[in-house]
Formats: structure tokens, C-alpha cells, sequence
């Protein structure tokens, strides 16, 4: 059964550059984001490392903890973390996983069961699919899944208001509208009756239409 919101993140252990790991201890009780990539040393993964690593006190400031995956082997990513350095002017900073008997790929629904076989003899576009963003809950549940094509670079500036949002949601009875931004008015969720929001929000709402009552983002 795919993956979907809400699903239980699935536990596993893997080789990373910062050693051996077992992903939901990993997490304790953290936030994560899982972000997979086709094969090391491939143009555009390049470059989102490197964002990746420039913006991780953004992400650190959040609670969330990173990971990345590429299906290639650990000594690879060491590697390629020099190039990442020298191009993007920062090497990966958080823990990769060396994915190279597919079984994370696979438990994420981004390869077949059937995929099998060496790594080194798979080329990036064989691993096409390996181009997943999981956010994960400190519930180890999945709260965003995005797929990437591998000519599209990623939007971490996207991911991170993403992060908030779902922080801020987590934490209030509320939802964020489109091109929400931190800061800016949010929508009473709908499971808030009328007379429960008035006691959550004495000084009333703004309400263009009956379910659409818009309230300054809750501190």
C-alpha cells in the first residue's frame, strides 16, 4: 500500500555518513526531513545540498533534523561532499544514507520491490523516482510527501514554510491559506464551532463567508 499522509514514517536501519542509525530513535522527538536523491554526483542534487546545508540553522532554529539518502555507498558521499563544498561553497552538515541495497527507497515507495542488483551499475535516470521530501512528525507520522523530477531543483525556502505551518497547526485549531507566510492571518480550522471560537477568539473574526472565518496568527 503507497505511503500517504498521515501513514506511520516506516522504520528501518541504515549506514550513514555519521554511522549507523535506526530512523524513529534517530528522530526521538524531533521533527525530520527525509529528502532522497537518484546517485551521487549528479548536477542538481549538487546544488541542493548545498542550499540544504546553508540553510540548516533555519531548520535547526525549527527542531527538525535532517537526512538525506542517495543510492549510492557512504564512501561515495564522502566524496562527493568535497565537490558539493567547493561548488556550493557548503558540504552536507547532517547525516546521508548510503541506500545501496534499495531497502529505503523501497519501504518509501520511491523504487520497486523488484529493483535489485549493484548500485554502481544503476544509472541516475534508472533511479528516477528517488526524488522524494518526507516530513516527518515527532509522531513519526508523514505530514508532506513531495516529488521532484530530477531537472527541477528543490524550493527549501517552500519546505521550510511548509514547517511552519505545520508546526503552527500542530499547535492551534487553526489552517494556513494559500501563500501563507509566518505572521500572517490564518483560518479558524473547521472542526471549531462558532461557539467554541468565540471563546478562543473573544475579539471575533473576520468571516467573508461562513466557513471561511480569518483570525491573526495565534501566538
Amino acid at each position: 500500500m503507497a505511503l500517504q499522509i498521515g501513514s506511520t514514517a516506516p522504520d528501518f536501519e541504515a549506514q550513514t555518513t555519521e554511522g549507523k542509525i535506526k530512523f524513529h530513535d534517530w528522530i526521538g522527538d524531533s521533527w525530520a526531513l527525509l529528502f532522497s536523491h537518484p546517485k551521487d554526483f549528479t548536477p542538481v542534487c549538487t546544488t541542493e545540498l548545498g542550499a540544504l546545508a546553508r540553510l540548516k540553522p533555519e531548520f535547526d532554529k525549527r527542531g527538525v533534523k535532517l537526512m538525506g539518502l542517495s543510492v549510492d555507498p557512504v564512501d561515495k558521499h564522502a566524496q562527493w561532499a568535497e565537490d558539493i563544498r567547493e561548488t556550493q561553497g557548503a558540504a552536507p552538515n547532517y547525516p546521508m544514507i548510503g541506500d545501496t541495497d534499495y531497502n529505503v527507497s523501497k519501504l518509501y515507495d520511491m523504487l520497486p520491490a523488484a529493483v535489485s542488483g549493484d548500485p554502481a551499475k544503476r544509472s541516475a535516470a534508472d533511479n528516477l523516482t528517488v526524488r522524494n521530501v518526507f516530513i516527518i512528525g515527532p509522531d513519526k507520522k508523514i505530514k508532506l510527501i513531495l516529488v521532484y523530477p530530477m531537472t527541477t531543483g528543490r524550493n527549501f525556502q517552500e519546505i521550510l514554510r511548509v514547517i511552519d505551518s505545520l508546526q503552527l497547526t500542530a499547535k492551534h485549531r487553526v489552517a494556513t491559506p494559500a501563500d501563507w507566510t509566518q505572521g500572517e492571518d490564518v483560518i479558524i480550522a473547521g472542526s471549531v464551532s462558532d461557539d467554541e471560537a468565540k471563546t478562543i477568539y473573544p475579539n471575533g473574526w473576520k468571516a467573508p463567508k461562513p466557513y471561511l472565518r480569518v483570525v491573526p496568527q495565534p501566538k
